[in-house]
């Protein structure tokens, strides 16, 4: 059901409609915070504790910790069927079986 909030946000932050309620921010992600604070909070967490080290790869580090789990609940959610994820997640079929391969879970 998480999943589905989400996507209905982003999908009202860029206009599109949603068959769904209209979901306010404070309640994007169940637990009253949004997102994309969580990833600020994480990301400068993260930058605290390198404590003046030089990092490389962080955005593909950031995109694989969001992008699995993503990945997984969506297919739960769709009980497994690809088409069905691919719709909700608004990617190609194809790109889905592409990222489901990388992140081995296909």
């Amino acid at each position: 059901m998480r999943v589905r909030l989400i996507f209905n946000q982003i999908r009202m932050a860029r206009g599109k409609k949603s068959n769904s309620k209209k979901i306010l921010p404070k309640e994007f992600n169940g637990e009253g915070k949004r997102l994309s604070t969580q990833v600020a909070k994480s990301i400068k967490n993260y930058f605290k504790q390198l404590d003046g080290e030089i990092t490389t790869d962080l955005y593909k580090m950031v995109i694989d910790e969001v992008e699995k789990p993503l990945l997984e609940s969506v297919m739960n959610q769709c009980n497994g069927n690809q088409s069905s994820a691919s719709k909700m997640l608004g990617i190609n079929r194809g790109t889905l079986r592409t990222k489901l391969k990388e992140h081995k879970l296909l």
